[in-house]
């Protein structure tokens, strides 16, 4: 019996190849209609009504940006939109799976919704903090105004004599405690100050920055300066070159020392005459009533001062004819209560020029888009951290 032959047409029938399964197409969502941009533009419109219903149109009709190179980082905006918008297509898969086509059937959940929805409020986020960045500023037209405020500068001592203890603790101390009273009771005056000793130097100029100068004159030592002689009209010269280019009205002078000019390339006679032309009054302080008073030499084992007496000669005539010649007041005082009542003295006296000022004041308006872009920033960072997290 002959073996049959399966090498025929019938053996060489092949199996009918099955067509793909039909993969019906995607379903229109909210994800996909409105896209990145337009997810983008829903969220910017809370932003866009709460600072219209923040803003009052007739308050803030002018307004300005103070750093306007700021708005060059609003292309941060589109740059994040296109990095985690349109680039988040192109991004390759991580995981390889066999049945590919069954998931493209799988409707989308709301994962893609959340998504599109963190996008748009990262980039209004960043859009915002670039405004913030630009600082933008109302512009208001300030009315004519008086302001009162004179231009003073303090010549204070700092020679060694000033050691003396005849003022409680010694003259030195009383002098910057007084001092920054004086300082604390001004309002509207640009106040300087000058130290010296055998020679003048400016400590601060002219400024209505108060804190500051308190600070400064707080920190004065004896020593910083060569103390070993007092330089009246150095001081006086240093304090009329700090003012001289000044457009107030009324300048003045308050010298507070301890003793006779003995140093110094300036006599106090023409360093007044100086002042008279330039119409400064001098009012001058000096502490002590005679030269023979006990001063501190130093400290003992325990850190307790030593006092010596020591002769530390005074000249009231020289400082009184300096204030005369100049329209200022003089005051000799012997104790810390006759210290103060002398710069009380000086505050009820001192003239006030009356000043117009015109001009315009700044309103900050970063906050109307700060807040929306902090809390844009924390929603987004609790939806990609607890409801969209990707993984691996």
């Amino acid at each position: 019996m002959k073996p049959t032959d399966r090498s025929g047409p019938a053996a060489r029938t092949e199996r009918p190849v099955l067509p793909p399964p039909a993969v019906p197409p995607p379903r229109l969502t909210v994800g996909r209609v409105l896209g990145p941009i337009g997810w983008t533009l829903l969220c910017a419109i809370p932003v866009v009504l709460w600072i219209w219903y923040q803003w009052d149109l007739e308050e803030n009709a002018r307004w300005r940006f103070e750093r306007p190179w700021a708005l060059l980082l609003l292309a941060a905006g589109p740059a994040v939109l296109a990095t985690m918008g349109w680039l988040e297509h192109l991004r390759t898969p991580r995981l390889l799976v066999s049945r590919g086509m069954d998931l493209a059937v799988v409707r989308p959940g709301r994962a893609l919704l959340l998504r599109g929805l963190s996008v748009g409020m990262r980039t209004v986020a960043v859009l915002l903090l670039a405004l913030c960045l630009a600082r933008p500023q109302t512009v208001s037209q300030r009315e004519e105004t008086d302001v009162e405020g004179i231009d003073i500068v303090l010549v204070l001592d700092l020679s060694l004599s000033m050691q003396a203890a005849d003022i409680t603790p010694n003259r030195f101390e009383a002098m910057k405690v007084v001092v920054d009273d004086f300082i604390r009771r001004r309002l509207n005056d640009r106040i300087g100050a000058v130290v010296f000793g055998r020679d003048a130097f400016t400590l601060c100029p002219p400024t209505t920055d108060y804190t500051v100068l308190r600070s400064m004159i707080s920190e004065l030592s004896l020593g910083i300066v060569d103390g070993r002689g007092t330089a009246i009209g150095n001081g006086i010269s240093t304090g009329l070159n700090r003012i001289r280019r000044s457009r107030a009205k009324s300048k003045v002078i308050v010298l507070i020392t301890d003793g006779d000019s003995n140093a110094g390339n300036v006599s106090p006679q023409q360093a007044a005459d100086f002042a008279k032309a330039m119409r400064v009054k001098i009012y001058s302080v000096l502490m002590g009533a005679t030269g023979d008073t006990r001063s501190q030499s130093g400290t003992d084992f325990f850190g307790r001062p030593i006092f010596d007496r020591g002769r530390f000669p005074v000249n009231p005539e020289l400082l009184r004819e300096v204030s005369r010649k100049t329209g200022g007041e003089f005051y000799q005082v012997t104790d810390r209560r006759g210290f103060e009542e002398s710069m009380h003295r000086i505050l009820d006296t001192l003239e006030r020029a009356r000043l117009t000022d015109i001009g315009v004041t700044f309103g900050e308006l970063f906050p109307l888009f700060l807040w929306p872009a902090l809390l844009y920033l924390a929603i987004d960072l609790l939806v990609r951290g607890l409801l969209i997290r990707r993984f691996p």
